[in-house]
């Protein structure tokens, strides 16, 4: 008696389980692609079109298509807040990289036992709101602060010392907001690093620094390159904090931005410069993947 055999229909297409797969993926997939069109491709979308209409007579928008925007953009005064607010960004990028490269590693050295507490101190600050945490810096930081008492108690300093509502204090408030991305950033390469490698560099005779430097940092650059990316975007297009620790005399591009929408109701400059701003920060971005998929190439070949 010959053995049972499906009947040719109800043998499954090859192409049916590829097909259904899609399905899945996409309908997984649909609600955060949803949410990302409406709350971030289409703003951009609105920005890039507002950004080549005129000012209407009140505020607003006039549909006539223009450059001006672009060229007005371009002038020396805006050029020099877009460079200010680089430098600012870029300084706070490299105070941030200086504490958390040296806390991440600590962290990532300890016992596995002890690292999830240290993380959890170092995301604590993010349990409060942030207006309160950069409220919070004007009293350490004011001519009557705790940090100016403080020194005057111990005979560091005998007048006050002013330490807000200048740069300073737009850096500080930077740096102590976007730290904990730079330290978890620095941790996750740390944790995927073969130590081996710096044992091995060791029993070799090489000093510390010398690992370091030659192993230990090298594979660790995109998680370096992914913290300084995330504090430079994060800040460069900051408002609040040059607003409230910067008193007003730190006009940053996000200030600029704010102030077109809101205060000179000049909308297609205000999403010129926001458009010109996007872009800068894509490029940054696409640098920052470009580093990563170099380190992993090499890593894949070492």
């Amino acid at each position: 008696m010959s053995p049972l055999r499906p009947s040719p229909r109800l043998r499954p297409s090859p192409g049916g389980g590829a097909a259904r797969g899609r399905l899945r993926s996409l309908a997984l997939m649909a609600p955060g692609l949803g949410w990302l069109t409406a709350f971030m491709l289409v703003p951009c979308g609105i920005v890039f079109v507002f950004a080549f209409y005129q000012r209407g007579l009140y505020g607003g928008i006039d549909p006539v298509l223009t450059t001006e925007n672009f060229t007005r953009a371009a002038e020396p005064l805006y050029l020099g807040i877009f460079a200010l607010s680089a430098r600012i960004a870029g300084l706070a990028t490299l105070v941030a990289l200086l504490i958390g490269y040296p806390a991440a590693y600590a962290i990532a050295r300890a016992p596995a036992r002890r690292q999830t507490g240290l993380l959890f101190l170092v995301m604590l600050p993010f349990w409060s709101n942030y207006l309160i945490r950069t409220y919070a810096w004007i009293v350490l930081l004011n001519r009557e602060g705790l940090i100016n008492r403080g020194l005057a108690e111990i005979g560091l300093i005998e007048a006050p010392l002013s330490l807000l509502y200048n740069e300073f204090a737009v850096v500080t408030g930077l740096v102590y907001n976007y730290l904990p991305f730079v330290v978890l950033a620095i941790y996750a390469s740390l944790q995927r690093m073969d130590w081996s490698l710096v044992e091995a560099s060791a029993d070799l005779g090489a000093p510390a620094w010398r690992s370091f430097a030659r192993i230990t940092l090298p594979l660790t650059l995109p998680g370096v390159a992914a913290g300084a990316v995330f504090v430079f975007v994060l800040s460069v297009g900051n408002f609040i904090t040059p607003e409230l620790l910067g008193g007003g005399r730190i006009q940053m591009a996000g200030n600029l931005i704010y102030d077109q929408f809101l205060t000179a109701r000049d909308w297609p400059f205000g999403a010129a410069l926001a458009l010109l701003l996007i872009l800068a920060m894509m490029l940054l971005l696409f640098a920052q993947a470009a580093l990563v998929n170099r380190a992993g190439r090499e890593g894949r070949d070492v």
